[in-house]
């Protein structure tokens, strides 16, 4: 069993890159329109998700370990976070966020289970290339808009 330090250091970081991914796919279905890569960044949000959930046990053990009322960092905002400059600094913020997080699921997870850890980091690696093709479409949708 893992302990439940880690546990929430992997619930917080599976909660971040859902957000974010979840973001990123939005902005991509509905203010792109872009089908394509919106269900990839969907695919892509489902699958970090089903390997968080398997690692923590179905949620139940980082459901268990969430302790949101008391986190040091529940009320950070830094300053570089109360502003976006537009829709494309939102999108690049949010796949850096992501990324961030990814990065921080395959470093821990390899105290629980280094199967998991390889697959977050072929995760992140899936998640650069969609930072790029999402980042040239939303760039093609501002130069035609």
């Amino acid at each position: 069993m893992a302990d439940e330090r880690l546990l929430r250091i992997i619930d917080a970081n599976a909660n971040r890159t859902r957000e974010a991914l979840r973001v990123t796919e939005d902005l991509l279905r509905f203010w792109s329109e872009d089908a394509l890569l919106s269900r990839r960044l969907k695919r892509e949000r489902h699958q970090v998700g089903r390997l968080c959930d398997d690692l923590l046990r179905k949620g139940s053990r980082g459901l268990s370990a969430r302790h949101t009322a008391t986190d040091p960092g529940r009320d950070s905002m830094p300053a570089s976070e109360a502003t976006r400059r537009g829709v494309a600094d939102v999108l690049i913020s949010n796949f850096r966020r992501a990324e961030e997080a990814l990065r921080v699921l395959e470093e821990v997870s390899k105290l629980v289970d280094a199967s998991a850890s390889r697959s977050f980091k072929r995760s992140r690696f899936r998640v650069y290339e969609l930072e790029k093709a999402c980042v040239v479409a939303m760039e093609r949708r501002l130069a035609g808009a």
